[in-house]
């Protein structure tokens, strides 16, 4: 499911860039699709959770704290990173919101969850690192991981560029923030992809 989910928020993510770009339906429909596509995201964040949480066996389990767990604390950081992308796309529909409310309701929360998905990244990595020395191959689960990154690196780029100047109510870089966000959001619709042919 969480790969799913990858898949088709990551989809909804580059749909609603290329409307922002090409301002079809006005800023309204493309943070409409913003959201239905944070809907997916968040999903998958938490389908990752439940993965992590249940991979040891025993009963079904709805959470978990495992915090010595590499593989769990990445998961929930990703999951984490995506309540906030989440809340700063249900702001940004609102819309007519003051400088002062932009930044701190949509572009900080972005931030913040673009954060989250580097470290969730780079934890990923770390533990995908060990197992590999460990003799334990990773096979496509690294390429995954890679991708991911590279598309929380783009989020990050995105999110800078989507900064709103004060002075003038105008975004650093309206084109970066809407490239960003597309080239980020195809990484992780296709590490979504990825992960629908990867082993247990």
């Amino acid at each position: 499911m969480a790969a799913t989910a990858f898949v088709i928020g990551g989809s909804l993510f580059c749909v609603g860039a290329l409307l922002a770009q090409a301002y079809v339906g006005g800023p309204r429909l493309a943070a409409a699709v913003f959201l239905a596509g944070g809907v997916f995201f968040t999903a998958g964040g938490y389908s990752s959770v439940l993965l992590v949480a249940n991979a040891g066996g025993g009963g079904w389990r709805w959470w978990s704290t495992e915090p010595a767990r590499l593989d769990w604390a990445s998961a929930v950081a990703l999951f984490v990173g995506t309540l906030y992308f989440f809340g700063s796309l249900l702001a940004a529909l609102i819309g007519d919101l003051t400088t002062a409310q932009e930044h701190r309701l949509v572009w900080s929360p972005e931030v913040i969850g673009c954060v989250l998905f580097l470290v969730s990244g780079h934890l990923a990595l770390v533990q995908l690192r060990r197992e590999r020395r460990q003799g334990r191959g990773t096979g496509l689960g690294w390429w995954i991981a890679v991708v991911n990154q590279v598309g929380s690196a783009l989020f990050m780029v995105a999110a800078i560029a989507a900064f709103v100047r004060p002075t003038t109510g105008d975004e650093l870089a309206v084109g970066i923030a809407n490239w960003g966000t597309f080239a980020g959001a195809a990484c992780f619709a296709v590490a979504g992809v990825m992960q629908e042919f990867e082993r247990p």
